[in-house]
């Protein structure tokens, strides 16, 4: 089986496991694009995204252009005459010229069994919405948004305990093995086999922003424990009680059962009233400006009381 020639195509850590995948596989990354660096951290230090880290440590030519649209961009992409793009969280949209210009196309690696959860956040918006499982399809990209015929698909459960770092890093795994699975069959085969999405089973995970974040304690525990297992550590899940801001990083669901005002902190133990009569229990908590903390440390400091109410 002679190796192909691959355009990576990626930002992320996320991007950066399947980049390590094809890395030690036998077909050949001969390029790698990425988003440009940005400024990171607390000293706004600008810095290269990890798949660029990755491939300067071995020696691999990166590209960070900022659009993709004009043809400069389009013709210096096709000068790299490869068979095929794999791309993977990579943050610019693919004009039909990109997804032209290698001999196979260009293969999405995308973290969700897809058309479920297509669009920017697959991993949250699962977990959000208590789904059973998640996965990866490995699929042929078109000029629609995640909507490209499917190669290949792996499966992943969603457990009560599944946070979306623990997922994130479950899918990332799984891209890179299947992608090398799909690069192999079509090494062999000179051709791909896929099957065309059902649009009418089609739904979308938005992007994220910070109000997604929010705690409304008038939605059952379970809600709000799915939320605080999806949105963390970004966008991070928060509440506020008299205008001071704590961001809520643990908790778990109680079976006590409570007939009060929904967000108000009724025992020592962090119990917490929410809708549908259910109670959550704040594990680890951070006020505004302080460390993370245990609840128990966060009413010793005098950060909380009893019978204070999130609003």
């Amino acid at each position: 089986m002679a190796g192909l020639r691959i355009a990576f195509m990626g930002t992320p850590d996320f991007a950066a496991s399947a980049l390590q995948a094809l890395l030690d596989c036998a077909h050949e990354v001969v390029c790698v694009y990425s988003q440009p660096p940005r400024p990171k951290g607390r000293g706004h230090k600008v810095q290269p995204s990890p798949v660029h880290m990755l491939a300067k440590a071995h020696n691999i030519p990166v590209f960070t252009p900022k659009s993709l649209k004009n043809e400069a961009a389009q013709a210096e992409f096709a000068a790299h005459n490869v068979d095929v793009a794999v791309v993977a969280a990579y943050g610019l949209i693919l004009p039909k010229a990109i997804l032209d210009a290698p001999k196979y196309g260009c293969l999405n690696i995308h973290a969700s069994l897809l058309p479920r959860w297509r669009g920017a956040a697959p991993i949250q918006r699962a977990i959000e919405a208590g789904d059973a499982q998640s996965g990866v399809t490995i699929m042929q990209m078109d000029e629609g948004l995640d909507t490209g015929p499917m190669i290949l698909k792996g499966e992943v459960p969603i457990t009560p305990e599944t946070s979306a770092v623990v997922l994130h890093d479950a899918l990332a795994d799984m891209g890179g093995k299947l992608i090398v699975q799909s690069l192999d069959k079509l090494a062999a085969k000179g051709k791909m086999e896929a099957e065309k999405q059902d649009d009418a089973l089609a739904c979308y995970a938005h992007m994220l922003g910070k109000e997604d974040g929010r705690v409304d304690w008038s939605r059952p525990g379970a809600d709000i424990l799915r939320q605080v297992r999806a949105f963390t550590p970004w966008p991070g899940v928060w509440s506020e009680i008299g205008g001071q801001r704590f961001k809520i990083l643990d908790v778990a669901l109680t079976d006590e059962r409570v007939d009060s005002e929904p967000g108000v902190i009724f025992d020592r133990s962090g119990s917490v009233s929410c809708g549908a009569q259910s109670v959550l229990k704040l594990l680890n908590i951070q006020p505004a400006g302080k460390k993370p903390m245990d609840f128990a440390s966060a009413l010793n400091g005098g950060y909380v009381s009893v019978g204070d109410v999130f609003t």
